[in-house]
């Protein structure tokens, strides 16, 4: 039996995860990395605290599986998107990195607002501090750099390491996303990285998702270093676990934030709508493209019931909360935090809780919590129509908060359309693990995806109460977004 072994380094942590040859997962390991949160809001993570964790990870779920080292045949890697990481040549952090969600890289991106339709014209993506090239002209402003340097997201980063520095790239997936690659000539562009002030020198090159990324041995563990195969952003990979290869097939993936992501094929999609295009992969020689829009609050929705309210004791008790809740309670919550993304796009927004009632209680701020999530990833998929000029019929969904039964089915009502959501939780890790078995030989793309179990919801909301709902929440997004520089969603 052959073996492979996909990393899945997310925001809350590091998942080593080990599928069969025939796609089934065997084994996985957690390791959950520190969330650092300073007085004015930035999020950052301790990079070596990250690749330790990666390292342990591996270890831990092959020691636990009854296998031999020497059957795993090569790894994959699904990583955060957006996290901006800056290291020496010798693979040593020179900062924490800066976090997808971190806002902090703000006044950067109001230097170049009269370039914005210069940059999204060139790189698909509405000028943020979100993206990491304001984050990495950030840490060229505020970290002493004294040596050569590398900067790159966290895919970049890891491969560095475990290859010992030979190899310093990225993929197509990621790079699309740093909003410094050009989408037309599919390279680094000089004009934005003279523009941010990043040295092209600095960035890794770019190469096929299903490119060999080099070898490595996890730090001694494997007495021959093992080839690193498939390489992809993790929403990306998400798309490619999913099976949505085809032009028109999307796929939400509910984790921190949540990523909704339509494959556009091999055409360049220029949004109208506040959506981000993208490259999904590329593979052979090939790129496809997606539209997306991202969330910055999904599952971290949950966790600030429990962890800053105090109103849930775990993820499980929401479930219970939402049904005893009162459902024609019109409470409504927008969980700006850090700003408002896709397909607004206010980073100034903040989170807001209206339209409460005397008899509003604990389980109706849950309910309106968890109904955000559903309400913000419509908003996306509304947008999404618009720019695609296609009716979504069906939603793929994958991610712990989808394993909540009365998210999907609210997603699916407010929506107006199918979810089926898969019973494979590890979308990030199937995607990365399967791209590197068909590009090692091991899976035969045409049949490895027929492994993926899906539970399906639809809609039961009649027309006049979706209305109702939809713009009772859009009445909440008009006010969270004049506060914040006088936008309105009409």
């Amino acid at each position: 039996m052959k073996y492979v072994i996909a990393i899945d380094q997310s925001t809350q942590g590091t998942k080593a995860v080990l599928f069969d040859q025939t796609g089934r997962l065997c084994k996985r390991a957690d390791r959950k990395h520190r969330q650092i949160v300073n007085e004015k809001g930035w999020v950052s993570h301790d990079l070596k605290e990250i690749y330790e964790n990666m390292i342990l990870a591996v270890r831990e779920v092959l020691d636990r599986s009854d296998i031999g080292r020497e059957n795993v045949e090569a790894a994959g890697i699904s990583n955060q998107r957006e996290s901006t990481a800056v290291w020496n040549r010798s693979g040593d952090p020179l900062a924490p990195s800066v976090v997808w969600q971190c806002s902090r890289a703000a006044r950067i991106s109001d230097r170049f607002k009269d370039f914005s339709p210069v940059i999204y014209e060139k790189t698909g993506l509405p000028l943020s501090p979100y993206f990491p090239a304001a984050k990495m002209a950030w840490l060229l402003e505020n970290v002493s750099l004294k040596e050569p340097y590398c900067l790159g997201t966290m895919d970049s980063y890891l491969v560095y390491r475990l290859t010992k520095g030979s190899s310093f790239l990225t993929d197509y997936s990621n790079a699309s996303r740093t909003q410094l690659f050009n989408l037309h000539t599919l390279e680094w562009d000089e004009e934005l990285c003279r523009m941010f002030g990043v040295p092209i020198e600095s960035l890794p090159k770019v190469c096929d998702s299903n490119a060999c990324f080099g070898y490595t041995d996890f730090e001694g563990y494997f007495d021959l270093p093992i080839p690193v195969y498939g390489v992809m952003g993790d929403s990306h990979a998400a798309l490619f676990g999913q099976g949505c290869h085809l032009p028109g097939q999307a796929k939400a993936t509910y984790g921190t934030g949540s990523s909704i992501m339509m494959n556009a094929g091999d055409t360049f999609i220029k949004s109208s709508a506040g959506l981000a295009t993208s490259l999904a992969w590329g593979m052979n020689g090939r790129v496809e493209y997606v539209l997306e829009g991202n969330i910055n609050y999904a599952g971290a929705v949950i966790s600030w019931l429990k962890n800053e309210m105090g109103l849930i004791s775990s993820d499980e008790e929401v479930q219970e909360l939402v049904h005893k809740a009162n459902q024609k309670d019109t409470a409504v919550f927008i969980p700006a935090f850090t700003g408002l993304s896709a397909p607004y796009w206010r980073e100034n927004a903040r989170a807001m809780i209206l339209g409460m009632s005397r008899t509003t209680g604990r389980a109706e701020l849950v309910k309106a919590a968890v109904e955000s999530i559903a309400f913000q990833v419509s908003d996306v998929l509304t947008a999404m129509e618009k720019d695609s000029k296609k009716v979504l019929k069906e939603l793929c969904a994958d991610g712990g908060p989808a394993k909540n039964r009365y998210l999907m089915q609210f997603q699916s009502d407010i929506s107006d359309i199918r979810m089926r959501v898969s019973r494979q939780e590890e979308l990030s890790a199937i995607g990365a693990a399967y791209m590197a078995g068909i590009a090692s030989g091991i899976y035969d793309r045409d049949k490895i995806f027929t492994n993926i179990d899906y539970d399906i919801y639809d809609s039961h909301m009649d027309r006049e109460s979706r209305n109702e709902r939809k713009n009772r929440w859009r009445e909440g997004i008009d006010l969270v977004c004049k506060n914040a520089g006088g936008f309105e969603t009409s």
